[in-house]
């Protein structure tokens, strides 16, 4: 049996024999049919692009149905169990796992390149008192390419790869900066005596002792957070670097396009959603009663459910058992028990059931984030640092890709036309 679509044109009465390809049908193809030679071909109208395929990728495999994410092959609970952020950054930009040597070397290399230049440390200090840390992030990671004007000739594979360390290397720096101008802190330079993770820690929170010492199980607790928001397919930010990226413009200026899209409270912000919606339920006997006013619509569940995953999303599971140590350092945040009685009642319902709403990572994530100190507006700069390898390794696969053509999507117009130009005199006469 051929792999292939037949479709009859009922405008014409022709048909047409269609291939599939890894279960898609290209446009192109599509393209071809049509009434006549004056008017153009089928087109696909997909607002959201809910069901096209925009790549070829072998970065993230998803399959929500069955709540499975792996990258590069690897499922993300071995990734979250026995992997550091660095190793897993390393495995999505080189497609493979590093060895004892490699990884020596790749550790080094985003050691060595953590400091900024002091001129984006008085670009940073431009910023009023109050500006939010991810508006920050996204100048301050754009403006890097003022600073790195090679990065534009992403031909070279050894160009390539300087701009991908220095992008991994410098966005804890960034990250941590835009979180001190916040508060009025002096920034803190980075310590490349610590690990990545405890460095970006280290930055944030370091004051007037010599040598700041994170808690290790906080540090793997982030650590493990970072991995889980490396990748995350064709999501809203990772499509925004690659249409970008399609311009064949630099790395800085396409991660940049990222930061931006995860700046929207759609994609970035839910878990500070989450916790509004947990401090406003207050206790758990005020929960059945939250129930009722979402099947009712006049409630809105946050933290359950997810475009991809129609099961339990995996990073969520691990997540949650990062909860746990987490607060054995810091102590139990009030609003965990609510959340988690909040999730049994869901979980057994079937109003939530039959919509397949279950928990996703969005849901227990702002508790972590809130128990380490970090203020709801540093949500969406730790999910960008955590991200960077992936939008990383997208741009990677997308300038390499001799398919790929600068992003131009069509349109289905619906304005007027052939109207005729009335001048103004006569207009307003």
């Amino acid at each position: 049996m051929a792999d292939s679509l037949t479709v009859t044109d009922n405008r014409t009465g022709e048909s047409y024999e269609v291939p599939i390809t890894d279960g898609t049908v290209r446009a192109a193809d599509l393209g071809k049919i049509r009434v006549d030679d004056d008017t153009p071909g089928l087109a696909v109208y997909d607002p959201g692009f809910v069901n096209t395929a925009s790549c070829r990728s072998a970065v993230t495999f998803i399959d929500g149905e069955k709540g499975i994410l792996e990258y590069r092959g690897y499922p993300i609970e071995q990734l979250a169990e026995h992997s550091t952020f660095l190793e897993v950054a390393y495995l999505l930009i080189h497609g493979e796992l590093p060895t004892r040597e490699q990884y020596a070397a790749w550790e080094h290399e985003i050691t060595f390149h953590t400091f900024v230049h002091e001129n984006v440390k008085g670009f940073m200090e431009g910023f009023r008192y109050d500006a939010h840390p991810m508006g920050i992030l996204m100048a301050s990671v754009g403006a890097l390419s003022t600073f790195y004007p090679e990065s534009r000739n992403i031909s070279d594979p050894e160009n390539r790869h300087m701009q991908i360390v220095r992008m991994i290397a410098k966005m804890p720096t960034l990250g941590a900066w835009a979180f001190r101008n916040a508060q009025g802190k002096p920034y803190v330079y980075p310590d490349n005596d610590l690990s990545y993770t405890e460095n970006f820690l280290a930055m944030l929170f370091k004051m007037s002792e010599r040598k700041f010492e994170a808690d290790p199980r906080l540090v793997k607790a982030l650590d493990v957070l970072f991995i889980l928001h490396a990748d995350h397919e064709q999501n809203c930010s990772t499509n925004a670097v690659r249409s970008v990226g399609s311009s064949q413009v630099d790395p800085y200026s396409a991660v940049a396009a990222g930061v931006a899209a995860l700046y929207g409270p759609l994609h970035g912000g839910a878990n500070e959603s989450v916790l509004r919606m947990l401090r406003r339920i207050g206790t758990k006997d005020n929960i059945p009663a939250f129930i009722e006013g979402v099947k009712n619509g006049d409630e809105k569940l946050m933290g359950f459910g997810h475009r991809v995953y129609k099961n339990y999303d995996p990073r969520a599971k691990i997540i949650k058992k990062a909860c746990d140590d987490v607060f054995e350092v810091t102590g139990v945040n009030p609003l965990l028990e609510i959340a988690q009685e909040l999730e049994k009642i869901a979980l057994e319902d079937e109003y939530f059931v039959s919509r397949k709403l279950y928990p996703n990572v969005d849901f227990y994530s702002g508790l972590i984030y809130e128990a380490l100190q970090f203020p709801p507006e540093m949500f969406t700069v730790l999910f960008a640092i955590g991200r960077t390898p992936g939008w990383l390794a997208q741009w990677l696969e997308l300038v390499q890709d001799k398919e790929q053509k600068i992003a131009r999507p069509k349109q289905i117009y619906t304005g007027g036309r052939g109207l005729d130009f009335t001048p103004r005199e006569q207009r307003w006469a």
